[in-house]
This record gives C-alpha cells, sequence and structure tokens, in this order.
C-alpha cells in the first residue's frame, strides 16, 4: 500500500503524531489563517504527491473546525492525493437525530451528507447513535466505527479494584455492558428523566447493590455534567462509596467538573477523544488500526 500522509488540523498535532508513529507514515500539521474579517484561510505544508490523505481532527466545538476541514480536503484533492479521509475521534451533531420541536434542524442528517460528499471514508470512535440504528443510515461514504471499550476495560483492570459498573441512563447500557462483559464486572444501568438541558431525575434500580465494590459511573459523552452528578447523589445517598466517573468524550467545562466534584465524584477519566485535562485512556493503537484497515479498502 502507499505510504500515507497524515494531516493534523490545528489541535490535533499530539494525536497525528501518535498515530503517524503506529502506522510508520509522513505526519504534517496543516497551516491556518484567520483574515480580519474571520475567514479562514488554509494551506497544506506538502503536497500530497499521489498519497492516500488522512486528514486528523478534533471536532468538539465543530463550528469553528467544520469550514477549515473542508477547505483543507478539497486542496489536498486537488493537489493530487489518492485518497482523502477523515479520522475524527470525536463526531459532532449526532444528538439532533430527531424533530423533537416544530422546525428544528436535524442536524445530524446535514453534517452528514456534508462529510460524506467531501471525504471517501470518515474514522470515529463511538458515535453518539440513539435513534439512527448505525453511521450507515445517514453518512453515504464509507465509515469505521472504533469501540473504546476495550480500553476503558483494560485501564480499569490495571486502575480499580472489584468495580461495577454503572450507567447513568438507558443509552449507556450498550458501553456499560461491553466494558463489564469485558472486566467480569457487575453492572447496573440506571433510569433517566430529562427535564431539560440541566434538568435530570435518575433512579437506581431496586435491589442494586454496591456498597462492597468501585462504582465506575460510565457514559459516552459527559457534557454539562447535569446527568453523571445526578446520578452520583443517587448512589451516594443509597450509601455507595464515592463513585468514579468514566467517559469516552469530555465536552464538560470547568464549571462541570466543579458540579462533578460537588455531587461527590472521586476522579473523572476520558479518553483522549477531545483533549481535555481527564485525558488518561489513549486510543492511538485502536484508531491506527482502523485508519490502516479503511485506506487498505480504498
Amino acid at each position: 500500500m502507499t505510504p500515507l500522509l497524515l494531516l493534523a488540523l490545528p489541535g490535533a498535532e499530539a494525536l497525528a503524531r501518535q498515530l503517524a508513529g503506529h502506522l510508520h507514515c509522513a505526519c504534517e500539521a496543516v497551516e491556518l489563517h484567520c483574515y480580519p474579517d474571520g475567514e479562514a484561510g488554509v494551506r497544506l505544508p506538502v503536497e500530497p504527491g499521489g498519497r492516500p490523505v488522512v486528514l486528523v481532527a478534533h471536532l468538539d466545538h465543530p463550528d469553528g473546525k467544520t469550514l477549515p476541514l473542508l477547505f483543507a480536503a478539497d486542496a489536498a484533492r486537488e493537489l493530487g492525493a489518492a485518497g482523502v479521509s477523515l479520522l475524527a475521534p470525536y463526531l459532532p451533531y449526532m444528538r439532533q437525530d430527531d424533530r423533537f420541536r416544530p422546525g428544528e434542524a436535524i442536524t445530524s442528517r446535514t453534517f452528514a451528507r456534508v462529510l460524506s460528499a467531501t471525504f471517501d471514508a470518515v474514522v470515529t470512535v463511538d458515535p453518539h447513535l440513539h435513534r439512527w440504528p448505525s453511521l450507515d443510515a445517514i453518512y453515504t461514504t464509507r465509515t469505521r466505527v472504533v469501540a473504546a471499550a476495550p480500553a476503558i476495560a483494560d485501564w480499569l483492570a490495571r486502575e480499580v479494584p472489584r468495580p461495577v459498573i454503572v450507567g447513568p441512563d438507558a443509552e449507556s447500557e450498550q458501553w456499560v455492558a461491553a466494558v463489564a462483559g469485558r472486566l467480569g464486572a457487575p453492572h447496573v444501568v440506571m433510569t433517566k428523566v430529562r427535564h431539560g438541558d440541566r434538568d435530570v431525575r435518575v433512579t437506581l434500580p431496586e435491589g442494586a447493590a454496591g456498597e462492597d465494590r468501585t462504582p465506575v459511573l460510565l457514559d459516552d459523552i459527559i457534557s454539562s455534567g447535569h446527568t453523571v452528578a445526578t446520578a452520583a447523589r443517587v448512589l451516594r445517598d443509597a450509601g455507595w462509596p464515592s463513585p468514579l466517573c468514566v467517559g469516552v468524550h469530555a465536552l464538560v467545562d470547568e464549571a462541570g467538573m466543579a458540579l462533578l466534584k460537588e455531587a461527590g465524584v472521586g476522579r473523572v477519566v476520558s479518553c483522549d477523544t477531545v483533549p481535555h485535562a481527564t485525558n488518561a485512556i489513549g486510543l492511538a493503537p485502536l484508531l491506527a488500526e482502523a485508519v490502516r484497515e479503511v485506506c487498505a479498502a480504498a
């Protein structure tokens, strides 16, 4: 296979360097310039020269990152790339998968259409699939989903004695069951009713017991922190030990972290899909393997 060329968008340079080490390929940083009127100028530091290109991007806070990404993809194709793929460990705009109020845009579908028209393949980690059965339901380009559960389970096996894996809501059950299964640990899934972005009610199943184990609250996305904080309070009120919180994608800000601490969460740990102070679980080996498979199929 022709050697790959990894091109890192601003903020993703460290991840791209890790991937390049695993893939034994070249890695360069895309240059981004912001003009006084706010428009973005994009420059590739090298021409692809017939190589398959993989753009590496962290797409948290995606509004300001998407246009430079699209410009870089078009430039790579125009300058001779054999193919252009995207590695975005966090895939945004997946939560708006329905029209919950009259007139709302279903942004997951629109974003999928834009990326599908731009890239030959998209590699991501555990996208927030709730009403969509898979990425193929909205993405028409080739996709590859990397599961974080193996890396999370390996980290917990090393760091946490006698865990019980707890999901704060039904949507978290797929990650909770996968991690608990790999560990051979018990798991519990709580019930959540959402009344607003920052107003949730969580209940523990009747008879759930975990007082003699270390509770691990596990969710795919930690955003405002309210769901996990509410779940932590429920566990505390039930007499459970202080929980550890593990998230695949950490989008939580300082206010959210303070909320989690106040709720009694002992530590917050995340995968490195989004650069965050809580990053402790590296996914580069799994991502590199996925990139290798996708480009081999191109």
